[in-house]
Formats: structure tokens, C-alpha cells, sequence
């Protein structure tokens, strides 16, 4: 089947199709505009520069492997400029924190996703100690604003930023989220606990590898040029005086900020071309997380730098994820734009300059190159220091960046209107400027060359002041026009245009630059194929969302494109060799030529489109488009941007901007640019912040503009594309001189004369400009230089205008087909009618319809369909308009060949003519039922109450009244529930206008105030269409397949974690409650629900809907969203029910209901409603340090229960309770849960609040009163509601018209042809007697199953909801998990609340050290090797921190101990944490509460005296840790390393443990080793147990232990011989025994000298 791509061949495909379906007006009824490619975008205001709230949110949950010895860490989270701490955990290198940080900002989004947020961990910082640097780590706020906002529970990876060869030092768990207004972050549910504790776990952005490597980023600055001029200031002439003349009076240097590292090039003084050839050197990780690289070109001066100009470098764009190529840059130039190149002393627009908000002018170029290498950290050589280094860099050849070309721009202003009324009378005149062409600059006067040997020089700045017509003194050369002749504007109804008629000013001007016009052309391909796909996709959801038939075929026809424009990809690969490309070029060809697959994709994608799987592939293509937008984005730039500039009195006053690469010429089609020879439409804008608001709405001027970017050796076609029957007037030069491009165009041939016919039907959802809420408005129609007004219509949002617009004698210059295919655009514009002046309500575009005189008037171009537009106020949508435009070529004959204006003659509107008849939607009679049932929350009007209200209702000028309420205080009730009336409509529902609510308050002497309003805009919902397929449900018994989920037929459940062995006993029923249940929910029990329930259930709107009513003007500050908030007066609560009036409609129902038929009664009700508020998660802290006091207040009506007395100390993650309270539907409908924070003084401050509706709930058929568990049983989990299961069945039966159940034998229950089966047993105090509760509960698990009547009933639920503060408007301060039971009065009364506070069961753990072995402790002296242990427990927590006597001179490092150490605690077994509370500090008013993991912690101490020395340890986490070995020998350091592998234990299934643990320490390489072996017993006892066998701390009675060794301290005299002992006879034996031989040596040696003189004396003598 053929691709349709235009909808006149839908005809084709009509036969065979019932009509109905596809009327003609559907086809074109369409929101969004023709698809042309020139129009223009219509959001006029700049977004990019406003400031919007951030909040930045991080929680520092712990850290773990820090390296260090000793270390009391804690966590600094710095921001920009904003530091927060966590509090310091002391001699320990796995601390646990769980601190939660707060930020908010009010910046522009480019300011803040620039900050760095960056997490150092410190160790040892007190008051007087700045405490030494671990590690850090930073990325950058996009970066996470760019994942779905937030990290959650990741392990960030330190390094340390001074040494890059170190490696990791240590981990630390965060979670980061980053929202801006209106952002939701979906907080994922506990995932199981392995995969989170697991350090692989990184945080980092998808798509980047978990080993990061070091890399140097080198940034080469050659040099710029083209730097404004500042010396026009009075300033500068007084530095002119000083310094003489002749010296440039700026001094600029170069800054470069990258991941929170800045380096700057010197200062070139003086000079207006500075040369640096300097490069800059930034150490750090690749991939950076730092998306950009900001260079800013500054000016150097006493006071203050100002920046001149900014360039960001996205690495994205200049490398590749895929790792085939590093960032890698130029030598190319970039260019700078910022404010205007008018040098003041207080610039207006200096923000632009630092590079927020669009550039308004040209302000400098810079040449740079960059290029990473990736470091080898091992290799010796790489000592490099990571501080930011300046280097000298040698120069660059002229030509490396390309061959200097002179570019010839030139160009036609054809028309210009709409010009604002504010600028005033005075001569209007424009400028156009390419960095050359600027007048400003030419004050200096131009160095003027003659082009010898074609040494095109940058310098050539030929320009010429004023354009007046006098002769140029140059050698032949053409001078540059760059602005049009001043001209008084003359006055159309709202706006100015200048009277330009036949002849229209033209502008040239010649420039020279490298020509890197390949990069252009690419980019140019490519985004003409990405806009065509574009276009076809919008177009494909249009068919979408207005459900017209065929959006596949369109689909396939779009691919089939995006696969025939792919092949103009290739060429891309012309023209290589030339000179200046740089390696990022060869890269992007690379890539450009790789995505030609794209092409394929696109192929093979066309023929899996079917019916079913369009938005899919939709989305698919979707990428596509994302993909090649990326791709056509060059980083490296050439021919800067052309900017328009409206000029009157000399001020500058508006300005456009074109991108070069948009109107640049070229031979081949697809390389041109889109707007290259072409009449484009633009709109000049405010510059700068003034431009934000109301002020930028307005258009300044319309111009239609004729533009041509080549070079000047391609000039010969550059008038090609002006529309014919132009001449060309040139300036004379006199004989034999070269003619030069003309000053203006004379329009020469006959004009075609038009009537435009503009169809004004309807608009809806306009912007509310007055106080009541509602509008007058009207419309302003402009079309070329004329312009019309439709009539105003007071007091409405929706205004049917059905008016006729006839524009006569439209003249148009051009050719008759090119404005048949490309007409002119009109402009709508709407106004809210005032008293003073009109006030601005939004603006659309339109292109009419076109009808040359030799064509014929009818299908299927004619009569034109009605279309839908989309109005914007600014930015934002501010309703849409219903009309139609034809544009009617008036021949030789005049009018008489027009056709006929037929409507519907009525002549009392006088002169406005209706929209006739051709274009007229078809009418059709309806009928549409009101369903009204109360008025809630309504406000004061005018500060007095409503008392009397009434609701009217209108739709197409028809209408009825709702009663009066006589007393709204006493009953906010109708008393007449429906009420109709008839109304004629569109037959296509597309166009159907809105139905207006109103509710108005009767006073005193029969005067009505309008208290509030609301337009429906889509009745789509409410038509009722009557049921065809009720009668397709079969007969028989079907028997609905129930699969028996977490049901043992026990009221047991089987509690099983992933990871643990399945043959575990069955788990201690007395140990569960209801957290253990609400912590498993996760798997069966209960849904939890990560947002509200109303969400998931429709706002249970089942039948009774809600709708707001609203009051007051429309918001015009800076956050438009919070408009609608803030103006809600109240909510109407009813419902509406359209159908076509036909003689087949069923009269069986009784008419006062209509088609509402089972509604309940709205007689006031009294409830009782419980609410169970579980906890709240990460409020937003209130106080000083980081922390809240929460507590919670409930509010419903007038009643207010304030539990002020329990509040939470320093928590932001506090646990409450349940709370009942007593309502009256419908007095009191509205729930309010707030969170206050406690305060010692003062008023306690609001945290957040959330609101829900429960009279909705309580009438839904959802039923939303009490959740139905999942099966009936009692305990923990008992059944909460006061009817049984049976009951609610029964009633749910009955309600529904069904035929009550019936239960069969063997556990069968048939209910309306369908048969459930379950179990019927039940443990009922220890009597097996049958019921049929889980029979009934069965059926109503799945209600949903149910023919006609069935739905999904509330489960038991916990519903998540955020809790919002007035002040903050769309920004979490945290989450409230909770949910409500409600229970009407008249029936029986509900058992007592469940009870939902966590149980906090005692526990006693013993631990006995018994021995120690092969501990490796340094210590220098050998003789006071003394060793003790030193065991304590709880992370962080010093106040549990027992120790055992020490172990002195223990030189073998084995330690004899047997000492026991006895830890009592509170365990939360849900949660799996250890409570603890415990005063903060001194001065805390009350004890905080902490939850901390049960973590045991044992470490072995060198006992010194003088240092804190050094400890080993091991940490045992009590859920899961390895058994411990049986004997030393077989203890070894694979049970810590190799976890996975290894059987893991709880203590607290096992109770009783012994065994011998390794401890281990980190060694220099990183990389762990065995530092000593522990033997100890873990023995866990509840708090009853422990209490009966008591046993004694240390040594101890009772059930001491026996002593290990000798009483040490009478034997203190002998320890030295110990030691001498140890020394002699173990450690140095062969050396002792050397000694001493060598001793007995040494002496037998000195006896003899000494002997010897004696003895010979003797011998001699002889005596």
C-alpha cells in the first residue's frame, strides 16, 4: 500500500468504510499548524537565562575501605559554593552516617548544571585542625539531572586529587537527586540488600566504564581576534589623554574552567588581536563527569574582570562514548557572541557575555585546539603534579586552520511590519552584521589593502559609515552596504510598518574567513534530512492524537523518506584534502558516514510498521531524529551568524539571529542551507533579560527578509531565488567600472492583487487576563500590511466568534506558483478587551490556503477546513484557536470570479458576516445530562462567605441552573441530582466547544457574584456511548483461573530472602508484626504503592468527578505554572453525560436520573476515618543542623488532632502511628496530613502537607473505604474491615443488580456466569471449621474479572505520597508512606486499630575472645612490644565500646584473653537495624534516636602509651558473615575476600557461633593481606533469656571464666626476664650462641695478654 503523504489522497481509501467514521472536517482538523517549512518558531521569549528553583537533595549513608590508619572520617558535601559536614565517626575506616542535605537554588539551568558537586571524606577535623584530605570525588549537576535525576544508593569512588598515581581510597554511599520544579522522582523499592552493599555498584552515569583512568586534558590557546572596541566611552577618552593615542585599551586573557579545576593564559596587555601560543594543562579522570568546558575570553583590569565572551566545549560532542575516539578539538576557531559591541561603562546585557541567555552580537573569535591522553598512572615517569599548568606552546602556520576565502553576503528586506508602537515615529532603519558590516567598529577608520597575490588578510574591515550613495574610494573594489536607508513607519490599527511598497532596500557585505564550509554543508544535510523526519513524525502524532485513520501508513511513508534522504550522507566525504581539517573532522565523517545505517534501519523498520506497533516505532524513530540532531551539531565553528539589527534614532532596539550554515550557498541541493535564497519571515526580539515577561511577548518587528551566503567567486546566482518580476537598481560608478550588487530591487511586472478570507470559529482554554477569572477577548488578524479585529466577547474563555474577515486588494510581490506553495504567513493575535488599553493573551501563525484565478474553487483544496492552532503567551500554551484561511487571487475580471460569500443571513449581528457555510461544521442535535452533587472548599469572594451558590452550566448558548444551595455551611449538597438540556453540536467530536461551569453566589437583593468558573475543553470523556458489546459475554460458566498467591491454606506465610539457603525453619510467628509484613510486602502481602492511589485508580473518578473552579488573572510572573494553583476557588463535584438525540434511544430508564442510574443518595454521612501513617522518608531538614523535630497534625474540617507531645528528636525519617478522627461527608471531604517541625520557641514551622479527597473515595466503586487483604485470617494480619468478606460480596451483588453469589461444595463459589475455586479452611482459635470468607475473599481479589459490573477493588495498600509547602510549589519536601480506612457510622463499629509501631524486641549478644594469633603489629623496640585487644561494637557508636586488659610484650603475636564483653540492644527485625537513642551532645533538649546496621566490629590494639597506635580489624555484619574456621591453621583470608563463595550465617538464626576470624588490613599495593586471626564466641540471647542466666563482663562472676596466664602484676620484675628469655632462647638462638662463643674467645684471648707478662717473668726468674 502506497505512503500517504498528503491527506487529499485519503479519498482513495474511503470505500468500503462506513463515512461516519472519517468525516471530512477530521481529516484536517488538526492542532497543529500547516506544516510549512518557513514558518517561523512561535515562542517568542528567550527560556534560556530565567532563573528556576533547584533542589539539590544528597544522603551520605556510609562509607567503607577508607585507607588511612586510625581515622576519624566524616563526609564534606560541597556544592558551588555551599559546604555541609556530616557529623565526625571516630577510629573507624567504615563508617555508617545515613545523613540527609538539603540544597535550593534559584539560578538559570545553565548556571546549575555547571556547579560541581563534589564529596570529600576528611578525617580528624576539629575546631583547630582543618583535618587531613582522603579522597574526593566530583561531577557535575547535569550530569545527574541527566540520568532520571538522581543516583540512588551508589557507591561514589574516591581518589585522591593530588596524586594521581594512589588509586581508590575508599567508597562512599549516596544518594543524589537533583529536581527542578515540577520534577518527580520515582524512589525505587528496597532492592535486595547483596546488590546495593556491593562497592561494584558505582555511581556513575550510564555507558561509562567503572574503571576510570587519569588523563591530561592539554587546551591549547593560539589566539583571538576581533575583540569589540572599547574606547567610545567617556572613560576611555580620559585614558586617552593619559596614554597617548595609539594604544588598544583592553587587556584580555584567556580563563578556563573544567571539573572545578580553573586555569588562566597571561595577560596580553593592550591589544585588540592578542597572541598567546600558550596551552593549558587539567589532570583528571576520563570519562570526566563533567559535561563541559567553559573558556571565556576576560578582560584584565584594577577594579574587576569582565568577561568578554564565552565558549562552552561539550565533550559529548567532540568524542565518542564507543571509545573510538578522545575529545579532540581544532586548531579551529570558535566564536564568541554576547551583548552588543557599543561599549559602555555599565553594559546592560553582561550577562550575555558570560554566557547566559543568547548572544546579541558577534564579540570576538578564539583559536584553540584540545586533546586528551589517557596517563599511564604505573609507568615511573608519570610523577606529573595534577594543579592546572600553563605551558608556552610554539606558533601556528596561517593556513593550518583552512585557506582564507572572501564570503559575499547579500540580501533584500521585501517587508516590514507589525513594528511595535512603543518605538515610536522616528526613522527606523536596520543594520546587518557578520562581525563585519558593524558600524561601530567602523569609526576606526579601515586599513584599506588592495588584494595583492591574494593575501586575504583578517584586517580587511572595508566598511563604510553610511550608506549614503557617495562614490567608495577604493581600487574598484565593491564596498559593503550594511544597513537600509532610514524611513518614517507609518500606522496600521495596532502596529507600524515601513511604507517600502515597489522598492525594497538591499544590504552587501563582503567578509573574509578560513573556508571550512564542508563543516557547514554537513551539518546541512544532515539537518535537512532531520527535518523532514521532523515534520513527518509530528504529523504522524497529530493523526495520533486525533484519531484519524491510518497513522501507520504515514509512518511507513516517513521512514521510506528517512531512508531515501540518508543516501545524500555520502556526500560528505567531498572534497577531503583541503587545507584546516583537523582530526575531529575525520572523526565526524567517520560518524556521519556510519549512521548512514540509519538509512537501513530506517528500511527494514518500514516493513514491521502495523497498526499495533505504531507508537513503538514512533518512539524508535524518535531516536533516529535525536541521533542526527546530535550529529549535525559542529563543534568546530567558521563563518559566524548574521544578526539583523533594528536601528531608530541610533538606538539599537530588537534583533534576530541566523545561524550562517541556514542561508549559506551551495551547487548541490541537499548541502544548501534551508533559508539560502529564500524570502524567510523573522521576528525581532527584546535582547537580554528584558526580554523575559510580559515585555518580550510583544513583537517587535516582522520582517521578511531575503538572504545569500557564498563566496564571492559563486556570486553569480545569488538573486536567483528572489521571487521574479524584480529590477535591480545599482549605484552608478561611472564607465569601465565594475558594477557592484544592487542598493535596491524596483518591482516591475504586474502585481497580483488578493482577497484573504479569514474564518474566525471558535477559540478554548484561553488565558484568564481580568479578575473574575474570566476574559474579553478578540482577535487582531494580520496579514501582509493590513490588519483586522474580530467583535469582543465579554466574560468568556471560549469565544465563538463564527465570524468572516474578508481582506480586499492584498498586493503581493512574486511569482503566482512560488506564493501558491509558499504564501506569506498571517498572524493572529489575542486581546483581552479593557476598559484602558487591550491587554496580550497569545499569538499564533497560519498560512492560508491558495487559489490562483485560473483554478477552480471546490474539493479537495476547497472549501478550506476548520484547523485547530496553538496559541502561546511566551513560552507557554495558552489555548487553542479553531479557523480557516483562504487566500483568493483576484483576475482579470475582478471580484466577479470570486465565489460567492454564502451564510447564514442573519442580519441582526449587522455588519459581521458568519463563517458560511462550506466551512461551518455540520450541526447535530444532543442531549446532555447533568449530574450535580456539591460544592466544596469554596473561598471568600470579595471577604464575604458563600452562602447561597447556584452552579449554571452553558455549552453552545444553551444551558440549565443547578438549585440553590439555601445554606452552604449547614449542607454543601444538591438537592435535585440531574438535570438536562439540548444543545445542537459539531457531528465531529474534535470540534466540539467547550461547556463552561460557573458558580455564582445569590446576595441580598437578588444580586449575583460570580464566584468561580471552569471550561471543560474536551467532552470526549462524558459521551456516552450506548454498551454493544454487552450481550457478547458468553453464557456458560466460565471458570476464572485464580492462582493461590502466598496462600498455604494456613493463615502462615513462608518468608523467604534471596540468597538464603530455602530449607530454613519456619520463622517464629511470635517475632512477627505488622513491619514484618509491611517489609515483605515487597513480595506478596500488601501492594505498596510508590505514588498516591488515586493515581493508579483514576482519581477515583469512576462516576463522580471533580472539577476546580477558578478565579483571578492569570499568572504573569516568572514561574507560569503556579498560576492555575493559586487561583482554584473551590471544586463542583458532578458529572455530565452527552448523547445524540435519536427516536432508538432506550425510554426504559426513569427519566429523573437519566442515564445516572445506581448513585447513592448525597445526604450528609458520618464517618469515622482512621489513618495510619507508617513513616515519612527524607523530609527537607527545618533546623539549623541538618535535622527536623517532625510531628504529625491531621486536619479534616474543623477537626484537628496535633500530636505534638510524641514528636520525633532529630529525625528525618521519622515512624508515627495511626490517628482516628470523626468526619461528616460532605461537610468535611478534603484530608489534610501535615508535618510540622517541633520547636523549643517559637511557632513550630510547616515541613509539607498532602491533601487528599476521601468523600471520592468513599463513593467509589472501587471501594476505596477499607483495603481487601489478600486472605482472611487474624494475628498481625488480622481482617481490618467490620463486614466479612460474605458481607461485602453480598452488598457489592446487590448494588451492582447482580445475582447474589452461590456457593458451591468443594470450595466453588459462581458469581454472574463466572466460577472462582479456593481453599475454605480456616484456623479459627485452633476450631477447622468450613467458611466461606476465602471463597468470597477470592472473588473480590479478582472483582475485576466480573462481566459488565467488574472492577479492580483497593487492595490492602500503602500509598506513597509527597508532601508539598505552599511556598515551594512543585518540589518534594519528602514522602509520607500511609493509607486510610473509613467506616460509616451507621454500621457496625470497626475493631481497634491495627497496631503499626514497630516492635523493638531486646537482645543480649555475648561475645568471648578467646585467643589471638599471628598478629603482625609494627613496632619499633622490641622490648615494649606490648599488644592488647581492644573490641567494641555498633559502628560509630563510642559509647559501646568495651575493651579487654591488655596483653603486654606479646612478641609472637599470639594473645591469650578469654574475656567476655556483653552488648544489649534494641534490634528492629523488619528493618534489620539496631535502635539506638541516645543525647546528641551536652546540650541536646532530648534523646535522638539512631538506626545503625548490627555491625560487630573487633580490633586488636597495640597497647602504647604515648600514640593512639595502630589497630587491625575485621567487622562481622550479624545477618550475614562467614563461619568462622575450626581450628587457626585453617583460618585464612579467602573468608573475607571470597564472600560469595562461602556459607554465610545469622547470628540470629543461629544464636551460638564459634570460631577463628582473619583480620585484615590493606598493604601498600592495595591489595588485602592476613594481619592476625582472632578466636572468639558470638552467643545471641532475647532480653528473657539473658535476664535468667545472667553472666559476668570481662572475667567475672557469674560463670567467670579461668585466667589465662600468670597474675601479671607480681610478676612485673620478671617480664624483662620474659622478654630476655624470648630474645635469647627463641628469636635470636645461633645469634646468642655465636655471641658467646666469641665471648669465651675473647677471653681465654685477654687472660693470656694479660697473664702472659707474668707467667714469662717467672719463667725467665725462674721462681
Amino acid at each position: 500500500e502506497p505512503a500517504i503523504l498528503e491527506t487529499e489522497n485519503i479519498g482513495m481509501f474511503m470505500k468500503g468504510q462506513d463515512l461516519d467514521t472519517i468525516s471530512v472536517a477530521s481529516v484536517t482538523a488538526v492542532t497543529t499548524n500547516v506544516s510549512n517549512k518557513s514558518k517561523p518558531d512561535i515562542k517568542m521569549e528567550p527560556s534560556s537565562g530565567r532563573p528556576v528553583d533547584y533542589q539539590v537533595s544528597v544522603t551520605v549513608i556510609e562509607a567503607r575501605q577508607l585507607v588511612g590508619q586510625n581515622m576519624d572520617p566524616m563526609v564534606c558535601v560541597e556544592i558551588g559554593e555551599d559546604k555541609k559536614y556530616t557529623s565526625m565517626k571516630e577510629s573507624t575506616n567504615c563508617p555508617y552516617y545515613n545523613e540527609y542535605f538539603v540544597f535550593d537554588f534559584h539560578v538559570p539551568p545553565d548556571v546549575m548544571f555547571d556547579k560541581i558537586l563534589k564529596l570529600s571524606v576528611i578525617h580528624s577535623k576539629n575546631l583547630l585542625r582543618s583535618g587531613t584530605l582522603v579522597g574526593t570525588f566530583k561531577l557535575d549537576v547535569g550530569t545527574i539531572y541527566s540520568q532520571p535525576h538522581q543516583f540512588y544508593h551508589k557507591w561514589a569512588l574516591l581518589s585522591d586529587p593530588d596524586d594521581i598515581t594512589a588509586g581508590c581510597k575508599g567508597y562512599v554511599k549516596c544518594d543524589i537527586a537533583v529536581v527542578a520544579k515540577g520534577d518527580t522522582i520515582k524512589t525505587p523499592h528496597k532492592a535486595n540488600e547483596s546488590d546495593e552493599d556491593d562497592v561494584e555498584n558505582l555511581l556513575i552515569p550510564e555507558g561509562v566504564p567503572a574503571e576510570r583512568q587519569w588523563a591530561r586534558y592539554y587546551l591549547k590557546i593560539y589566539r583571538a581576534e576581533g575583540l569589540p572596541r572599547m574606547n567610545t566611552s567617556i572613560m576611555a577618552n580620559v585614558k586617552k589623554a593619559f596614554i597617548g593615542e595609539n594604544k588598544d585599551l583592553v587587556d584580555p586573557y584567556v580563563q578556563v574552567l573544567f571539573a572545578g579545576q580553573k586555569g588562566k593564559t597571561s595577560v596580553q596587555k593592550s591589544c585588540y588581536e592578542p597572541i598567546w601560543n600558550e596551552q593549558i594543562v587539567f589532570t583528571e579522570m576520563f570519562p570526566p563527569l563533567c559535561k563541559r568546558m567553559k573558556i571565556q575570553i576576560r578582560d584584565s583590569d584594577k577594579v574587576n574582570d569582565v568577561a568578554i565572551g564565552t565558549h562552552f566545549v561539550n565533550l559529548r560532542t567532540i568524542s565518542n562514548d564507543g571509545d573510538k575516539f578522545l575529545p579532540t578539538l581544532g586548531p579551529a576557531w570558535v566564536n564568541m557572541y554576547g551583548s552588543t559591541r557599543t561599549y559602555t561603562l555599565m553594559d546592560e546585557y553582561q550577562e550575555l557575555n558570560d554566557g547566559l541567555g543568547e548572544g546579541v552580537s558577534f564579540r570576538a573569535r578564539l583559536l584553540i585546539s584540545l586533546n586528551v591522553e589517557i596517563l599511564d598512572t604505573s609507568s615511573p615517569e608519570c610523577s606529573c603534579s595534577p594543579e592546572v599548568q600553563v605551558e608556552g606552546i610554539p606558533n601556528m602556520s596561517e593556513t593550518a586552520t583552512g585557506k582564507v576565502e572572501e564570503f559575499f553576503l547579500f540580501g533584500s528586506f521585501l517587508e516590514a511590519t507589525m513594528i511595535d508602537r512603543k518605538i515610536g515615529d522616528k526613522p527606523i532603519n536596520f543594520e546587518v552584521t557578520i562581525y563585519y558590516g558593524n558600524e561601530i567598529d567602523g569609526v576606526v577608520q579601515p586599513k584599506i589593502k588592495g588584494k595583492k597575490g591574494g593575501s586575504g588578510d583578517e584586517d580587511e574591515t572595508e566598511l563604510i559609515h553610511n550608506s549614503s550613495e557617495e562614490e567608495m574610494e577604493d581600487d574598484g573594489d565593491l564596498a559593503s552596504v550594511a544597513t537600509t536607508p532610514p524611513m518614517k513607519p507609518v500606522v496600521t490599527d495596532n502596529y507600524f510598518h515601513l511604507p517600502y511598497f515597489e522598492r525594497k532596500p538591499c544590504f552587501y557585505i563582503k567578509s573574509w574567513w578560513q573556508d571550512q564550509r564542508r563543516r557547514l554543508y554537513n551539518a546541512n544535510i544532515i539537518d535537512n534530512i532531520a527535518d523532514k523526519l521532523e515534520e513527518g513524525l509530528n504529523d504522524v502524532m497529530e493523526i495520533i492524537k486525533t484519531e484519524k485513520a491510518y497513522p501507520e501508513r504515514r509512518l511507513r511513508g516517513v521512514l521510506e523518506e528517512l531512508g531515501h534522504g540518508c543516501q545524500f550522507i555520502s556526500l560528505a566525504s567531498k572534497d577531503q584534502n583541503q587545507s584546516g581539517k583537523t582530526k575531529l573532522d575525520r572523526e565526524r565523517l567517520k560518524l556521519c558516514l556510519s549512521e548512514e545505517s540509519i538509512g537501513q534501519q530506517a528500511k527494514t523498520m518500514r516493513t514491521q510498521v502495523k497498526k499495533s506497533t505504531v507508537r513503538d516505532k514512533l518512539k524508535l524513530s524518535q531516536n533516529f531524529l535525536s541521533k542526527l540532531r546530535f550529529l549535525a551539531d559542529e563543534p568546530q565553528h567558521s563563518v559566524p551568524d548574521v544578526f539583523i539589527w533594528m536601528i531608530t534614532n541610533g538606538k539599537r532596539v530588537a534583533y534576530a539571529r541566523v545561524p550562517s550554515k541556514d542561508i549559506l550557498y551551495s551547487a548541490t541541493d541537499e548541502e544548501r542551507g534551508k533559508d539560502c535564497g529564500k524570502v524567510k519571515t523573522m521576528f525581532l526580539r527584546i535582547p537580554g533579560k528584558k526580554g523575559f515577561g510580559p515585555a518580550g511577548w510583544t513583537v517587535q518587528s516582522k520582517i521578511e527578509i531575503y538572504f545569500w551566503l557564498g563566496l564571492t567567486r559563486q556570486r553569480k546566482d545569488y538573486l536567483d531565488g528572489l521571487p521574479n518580476g524584480f529590477e535591480e537598481n545599482r549605484l552608478s560608478k561611472g564607465p569601465g567600472l565594475p558594477s557592484t550588487p544592487p542598493i535596491s530591487l524596483t518591482y516591475m511586472s504586474v502585481k497580483q492583487i488578493f482577497q484573504l478570507r479569514v474564518h474566525m470559529y471558535q477559540a478554548r482554554s484561553l488565558f484568564a487576563a481580568d479578575s473574575t477569572g474570566l476574559s474579553d477577548p478578540f482577535a487582531r488578524v494580520f496579514f501582509s500590511t493590513q490588519s483586522q479585529v474580530t467583535e469582543v466577547l465579554p466574560e468568556t474563555l471560549c469565544p465563538t466568534w463564527d465570524q468572516l474577515l474578508v481582506f480586499e486588494n492584498v498586493e503581493l510581490f512574486g511569482e503566482a506558483t512560488e506564493l501558491r506553495d509558499d504564501p506569506p504567513i498571517i498572524v493572529i493575535e489575542l486581546y483581552d478587551q479593557d476598559t484602558g488599553k487591550a491587554d496580550f493573551m497569545g499569538r499564533t501563525f497560519a498560512k492560508p490556503v491558495v487559489k490562483m484565478a485560473d483554478e477552480h474553487y471546490g474539493p479537495p483544496r476547497f472549501p478550506p477546513q476548520l484547523e485547530y492552532y496553538q496559541i502561546y503567551r511566551g513560552n507557554c500554551c495558552a489555548g487553542e484557536m479553531l479557523a480557516a484561511f483562504e487566500l483568493l487571487q483576484i483576475g482579470p475580471n475582478g471580484k466577479a470570479d470570486l465565489p460567492p460569500i454564502e451564510g447564514p443571513s442573519d442580519m441582526d449581528r449587522g455588519p459581521i458576516m458568519p463563517v458560511p457555510l462550506g466551512i461551518r461544521p455540520v450541526l447535530s442535535k444532543y442531549r446532555i445530562e447533568v449530574l450535580f452533587w456539591g460544592l466544596r472548599d469554596l473561598k471568600r469572594v470579595n471577604l464575604a462567605q458563600v452562602d447561597r451558590p447556584r452552579v449554571d452550566i452553558e455549552c453552545a448558548g444553551k444551558g440549565v441552573q443547578s438549585a440553590l444551595i439555601p445554606n452552604y455551611k449547614k449542607n454543601p449538597n444538591f438537592s435535585t441530582l440531574v438535570k438536562w438540556f439540548e444543545v445542537d453540536l459539531p457531528e465531529n467530536e474534535l470540534l466540539h466547544p467547550p461547556l463552561n461551569i460557573r458558580v455564582v453566589d445569590c446576595r441580598a437583593f437578588g444580586r449575583y457574584t460570580l464566584v468561580g468558573s471552569n471550561a471543560v475543553t474536551s467532552l470526549r470523556k462524558f459521551i456516552h456511548r450506548p454498551d454493544k458489546q454487552a450481550n457478547n459475554w458468553s453464557c456458560s460458566d466460565a471458570v476464572v483461573k485464580v492462582e493461590d498467591d502466598a496462600k498455604d491454606g494456613k493463615g502462615k506465610k513462608k518468608k523467604r530472602k534471596k540468597g538464603e539457603e530455602p530449607e530454613e525453619e519456619e520463622l517464629d510467628e511470635s517475632m512477627l508484626d505488622w513491619w514484618s509484613k509491611y517489609f515483605a510486602s515487597i513480595e506478596t502481602l500488601t501492594e505498596v504503592y510508590p505514588k498516591e492511589l488515586e493515581s493508579e485508580f483514576d482519581n477515583f473518578e469512576d462516576w463522580l468527578h471533580s472539577f476546580n473552579l477558578f478565579r483571578g488573572k492569570g499568572g504573569d510572573d516568572d514561574d507560569q505554572n503556579i498560576t492555575d494553583e493559586d487561583r482554584i476557588v473551590g471544586k463542583f463535584k458532578g458529572s455530565l453525560c452527552m448523547y445524540k438525540v435519536s427516536d432508538d434511544l432506550p425510554r426504559d430508564f426513569e427519566s429523573s436520573m437519566g442515564m445516572f442510574q445506581n448513585i447513592p443518595s448525597n445526604d450528609p454521612i458520618n464517618v469515622l476515618v482512621r489513618v495510619y501513617v507508617i513513616r515519612a522518608t527524607d523530609l527537607h531538614p527545618a533546623d539549623i543542623n541538618g535535622k527536623a523535630d517532625p510531628y504529625i497534625a491531621i486536619r479534616m474540617g474543623k477537626t484537628e488532632v496535633k500530636d505534638k507531645e510524641n514528636y520525633i528528636s532529630k529525625q528525618l525519617n521519622p515512624l508515627f502511628g495511626s490517628f482516628d478522627i470523626e468526619a461528616t461527608f460532605p461537610m468535611d471531604s478534603t484530608l489534610t496530613v501535615s508535618i510540622y517541625d517541633w520547636d523549643l520557641v517559637g511557632t513550630d514551622d510547616l515541613i509539607g502537607e498532602t491533601k487528599l479527597d476521601l468523600e471520592n473515595r468513599f463513593y467509589s466503586k472501587h471501594r476505596a473505604t477499607c483495603g481487601i487483604a489478600r486472605n482472611y485470617s487474624h494475628g498481625y494480619n488480622v481482617w481490618r474491615d467490620p463486614m466479612k468478606p460474605t458481607q461485602i460480596l453480598a452488598k457489592l451483588c446487590k448494588d451492582r443488580k447482580v445475582d447474589s453469589p452461590q456457593y458451591g461444595p468443594g470450595g466453588r463459589v459462581k458469581v454472574e456466569n463466572r466460577v472462582f475455586m479456593a481453599h475454605t479452611e480456616i484456623e479459627d482459635e485452633n476450631l477447622k471449621k468450613q467458611t466461606d470468607e476465602h471463597l468470597a475473599l477470592t472473588v473480590l481479589n479478582h472483582w475485576d474479572h466480573i462481566p459488565r459490573v467488574g472492577c479492580k477493588l483497593i487492595p490492602e495498600h500503602v500509598e506513597t505520597r509527597p508532601l508539598l509547602h505552599p511556598d515551594k510549589p512543585g518540589i518534594e519536601q519528602g514522602r509520607i508512606e500511609m493509607w486510610v480506612d473509613m467506616f460509616p457510622k451507621d454500621m457496625t463499629a470497626p475493631g481497634p486499630a491495627l497496631d503499626i509501631s514497630p516492635r523493638k524486641p531486646k537482645f543480649e549478644l555475648r561475645v568471648i575472645i578467646w585467643n589471638t594469633d599471628e598478629v603482625v603489629l609494627e613496632d619499633d623496640d622490641i622490648f615494649t612490644g606490648e599488644k592488647s585487644s581492644d573490641i567494641f561494637w555498633l559502628k560509630g557508636q563510642q559509647e559501646d565500646k568495651q575493651d579487654t586488659d591488655v596483653h603486654y610484650h606479646s612478641i609472637t603475636g599470639e594473645g591469650n584473653f578469654n574475656w567476655r564483653f556483653i552488648y544489649p540492644f534494641d534490634y528492629l527485625m523488619a528493618e534489620e537495624k539496631i535502635s539506638i537513642s541516645k543525647k546528641e551532645s551536652m546540650f541536646a533538649w532530648d534523646e535522638t534516636e539512631y538506626k545503625i546496621p548490627p555491625r560487630l566490629n573487633l580490633q586488636v590494639w597495640d597497647a602504647d602509651h604515648f600514640s593512639a597506635d595502630d589497630f587491625l580489624a575485621i567487622e562481622l555484619d550479624l545477618n550475614r558473615f562467614p563461619r568462622g574456621a575450626k581450628t587457626a591453621k585453617q583460618c585464612s583470608i579467602d573468608m573475607v575476600t571470597n564472600e560469595t563463595d562461602l556459607p554465610m550465617v545469622s547470628i540470629f538464626k543461629q544464636k551460638r557461633i564459634k570460631g577463628w576470624w582473619p583480620f585484615v588490613a590493606r598493604n601498600e599495593e592495595d591489595e588485602f593481606e592476613l594481619t592476625g586471626k582472632v578466636e572468639a564466641e558470638l552467643h545471641l540471647l532475647t532480653g528473657e533469656e539473658a535476664e535468667k542466666n545472667p553472666v559476668g563482663e570481662g572475667r567475672n562472676e557469674p560463670e567467670p571464666l579461668e585466667k589465662p596466664r600468670p597474675d601479671v602484676a607480681l610478676l612485673w620484675f620478671l617480664i624483662p626476664l620474659k622478654a630476655v628469655k624470648h630474645l635469647l632462647c627463641d628469636q635470636y638462638r645461633w645469634l646468642t650462641i655465636k655471641i658467646v662463643t666469641a665471648l669465651l674467645l675473647l677471653a681465654i684471648v685477654a687472660l693470656f695478654l694479660y697473664n702472659m707478662p707474668g707467667y714469662m717473668v717467672k719463667k725467665m726468674l725462674g721462681a
